[in-house]
């Protein structure tokens, strides 16, 4: 399946026939593949003039599958047939939707949850690790490398042969690696953003390593530019950018769910492409990711639009609201970051920005740099501590009394958001939470694992309409892992993380409520029970 179709009804429909006629007046889709910076107005053209080759993604990549697939068959013959990614955000959602969807392995480490650390460090003797980051300075990947290195010498494995790097050219990881002799260094087109890097050497090398044809990926998104870059009517980019940013009034909760499509994850890499991109200054559009029969889906509420993914022969002749898309992954891809671009344009912001992601960043360097005493819990409920402001508790001193007290801040047109950061593969139960507090609230519910949602809802948390709630999930472990060369450890940091990120949350006057688990099995089933006491 390359083709792409997209249906829409009520307020999506309404959307795509106000707006497209002039996007296509306009040509917006052919300036858009021609690399015109001037789309999103004067203040966005520096930063638009170098993030827009991703237009170019498919021809510049080609190069690159030869050269994967010789690696590959050289990694095979020498026994190395299991792949570890660390990267974060952009270098790891394309990577670990295109895995999963083929359904070959691929283990993603975009996390420093100690344990979850401790899992991608099993099975060495097979095992190749594959750095991706754009400069190499972000904490989370080069804290994964120093880890592996440690880990291959202390296995007696020649560490520099089982490790690939997957960078921007010139940046100091560049050089830096090529240096240290690691066994290959790919170089991505540097004037590609993160979000919008699928199809670049960070989506095509972990992906193309672990097994996955990406010469078909390419062929696949190369058929479906050639419809996106045309000034039509029936461009699916325009009509789903339409859909996206252009109802009116602003339908600023997207709703994702896969109704039939035979992806896995496609809407979690849609998640950051569309938060990053769009929230920020005040304005946005919010990505809940849902599973089919979520609350969500027949709520009803004005500012919620439905954006399924299904299978191509899926039409719904009876369809009233929402939008349905259907396509191959990469040409999909493909139709979503045009669509971004669209929203962006109609919003009337740079989508090529994340201003508000740096301040998480910053605050947990500080915290990591003076390492405070851990602030006194508000108050103890069997095996969770209670903390937030007093505005926030409003005298709370139980899980569900304290949840409660956050849900009365909800406004009408808001959201709750969940955020939890501990291991994402081994306690995956706790995302049931997400459904309860829909229900509860009849209102959207974000579930992000922490630390890796920073790098895509985070930025829409701090910058977008303030219109959310938040509950942070930490959790105590007996394990902890550390990080060679580095005054801390991955507990630290990942502590770090979440205290940063709640601060920042709090400055910019959102309510959050933080519930740390002292005992992660028995704290999991306990927060589940108050949620549904609710």
């Amino acid at each position: 399946m390359s083709s792409l179709s997209l249906q829409a009804a009520g307020a999506a429909r309404e959307a795509i026939d106000t707006n497209v006629p002039r996007l296509v007046a306009e040509n917006f889709a052919s300036k858009l593949f021609a690399q015109d910076p001037a789309l999103w107005g004067a203040a966005a053209e520096q930063e638009a003039a170098v993030r827009l080759g991703w237009t170019d993604a498919v021809s510049v990549s080609r190069p690159l599958v030869p050269e994967i697939e010789e690696l590959r068959d050289d990694f095979a013959r020498e026994g190395v047939t299991r792949f570890v990614l660390a990267g974060m955000g952009g270098s790891s959602l394309a990577p670990e939707v295109i895995t999963r969807s083929a359904g070959v392995e691929l283990f993603v480490l975009d996390s420093t949850d100690p344990e979850m650390v401790t899992k991608a460090l099993e099975d060495l003797e097979h095992t190749a690790l594959i750095v991706s980051s754009k400069s190499g300075s972000t904490v989370e990947t080069d804290s994964a490398r120093r880890v592996f290195i440690d880990a291959f010498q202390r296995a007696g494995l020649d560490a520099p042969s089982r490790i690939v790097v997957v960078t921007d050219p010139g940046s100091p990881m560049d050089s830096a690696s090529r240096e240290a002799g690691y066994r290959k260094t790919f170089n991505a087109d540097p004037n590609v953003g993160g979000r919008f890097s699928a199809l670049t050497a960070f989506g095509l090398v972990p992906s193309g390593l672990a097994g996955v044809d990406v010469a078909a990926l390419l062929d696949d998104a190369e058929e479906a530019v050639e419809m996106l870059r045309e000034d039509d009517e029936n461009n699916i980019g325009l009509q789903l950018g339409a859909a996206l940013g252009g109802t009116s009034p602003l339908r600023d909760k997207i709703v994702l769910v896969n109704q039939g499509a035979p992806f896995v994850g496609f809407a979690d890499w849609a998640e950051q492409l569309i938060a990053e991109s769009t929230g920020k200054s005040g304005t946005g559009v919010l990505p809940v990711v849902v599973h089919d029969g979520a609350p969500e889906l027949t709520s009803g509420a004005s500012d919620v639009l439905v954006v399924s993914l299904v299978a191509e022969e899926d039409v719904d002749p009876e369809q009233s609201e929402g939008v349905r898309v259907a396509g191959s992954l990469s040409g999909l891809m493909v139709a979503f970051e045009v669509a971004i671009a669209v929203a962006g344009q109609l919003l009337g912001i740079d989508p090529f920005d994340q201003p508000d992601v740096e301040s998480a960043k910053a605050a947990t360097r500080e915290l990591l740099a003076s390492k405070p005493e851990p602030s006194p819990a508000a108050a103890t409920d069997g095996e969770i501590e209670i903390r937030g402001a007093e505005d926030v508790l409003r005298g709370a001193t139980t899980v569900p009394a304290a949840l409660s007290a956050l849900l009365e801040q909800l406004p009408e047109d808001g959201y709750v958001s969940v955020q939890a950061y501990f291991d994402r593969l081994g306690w995956t139960e706790l995302e049931s939470v997400r459904d309860v507090l829909a229900r509860r609230t009849g209102r959207p519910v974000t579930f992000g694992w922490g630390p890796r949602f920073l790098h895509s809802t985070g930025q829409y948390h701090k910058g977008g309409p303030a219109q959310g709630v938040y509950v942070q999930i930490t959790a105590a472990t007996d394990t902890d892992v550390d990080i060679p060369g580095i005054p801390f450890t991955f507990g630290e940091l990942i502590n770090a993380q979440a205290d940063g990120d709640a601060t920042v949350l709090a400055e910019h006057h959102r309510p959050v409520l933080r519930l740390r688990l002292l005992d992660r099995e028995a704290g999991v089933a306990q927060l589940l029970r108050a949620a549904s006491e609710l």
